[in-house]
């Protein structure tokens, strides 16, 4: 079992909350203030960037990365990988597509209902603490790797493909952010995400089910006489 520098992982903190802030921004500021922000220009998606890492390199208390450290932990490696491939979408002007994949957020809802479940000692699996165990960390993080390569190769699901590579090469060069492969992989933020996502993709799929099929309208008479008509001759 290897844990990274502490010294490292404020460095992450700081950069992982630096960009789950600004893809947030860049995402609620047209809503938020539209006559302000009708459209971000690059410009002023640059000037947003720019001003939240700047925010978040203040030294000790001064930072917000300081305080959201103490409330929500690390950030996962997921989490700072959706974050980076949304800001690199709306850089490009590309659509974010806020949900995430339906299988994918449900593998990751249930691992998370299992880890929790594990962590308050209901079903006392010792699943978390396997996350710094070398063998069986390896292991699950070849099956990560080759889920994000398929999933990227494979177009199912890009963002999540990408953004998964991205925990996965932070936890496998750099151990971070704690050492335990389940910190990189799922924190509570991307648990709630996902549990939202299910349960939208599931009221969804309810509505469309229970939506009246529509009915494919009858030709006008006179239509039809002509139809019958053309066919004779």
């Amino acid at each position: 079992m290897s844990l990274p520098e502490l010294e490292l992982q404020i460095i992450y903190a700081r950069i992982a909350w630096g960009l789950i802030a600004a893809a947030m921004l860049l995402s609620v500021l047209p809503t938020l203030l539209p006559k302000v922000f009708p459209q971000l220009a690059n410009r002023t998606k640059a000037i947003v960037i720019a001003t939240v890492a700047l925010v978040m390199v203040l030294p000790g208390e001064a930072s917000p990365a300081y305080w959201l450290t103490l409330v929500f932990q690390y950030p996962s490696g997921l989490l700072a990988g959706f974050s980076l491939v949304a800001l690199l979408a709306r850089w490009r002007e590309r659509p974010v597509i806020f949900p995430l994949h339906p299988a994918f957020a449900a593998l990751l809802t249930v691992a998370g209902v299992v880890l929790y479940l594990d962590a308050f000692g209901v079903l006392a699996l010792g699943l978390y603490y396997r996350g710094f165990d070398s063998g069986a960390a390896t292991l699950l993080t070849c099956v990560a790797a080759v889920a994000a390569g398929a999933a990227i190769l494979f177009r199912i699901a890009g963002s999540a493909g990408l953004a998964l590579m991205t925990s996965v090469l932070l936890f496998s060069l750099l151990r971070l952010p704690t050492g335990n492969l389940w910190d990189a992989l799922i924190d509570p933020l991307v648990w709630a995400w996902a549990a939202g996502s299910v349960i939208l993709a599931g009221v969804r799929r309810h509505q469309a089910r229970k939506a009246p099929a529509q009915e494919t309208p009858e030709p006008e008479p006179e239509l039809a006489a002509a139809r019958v008509a053309n066919g004779i001759e």
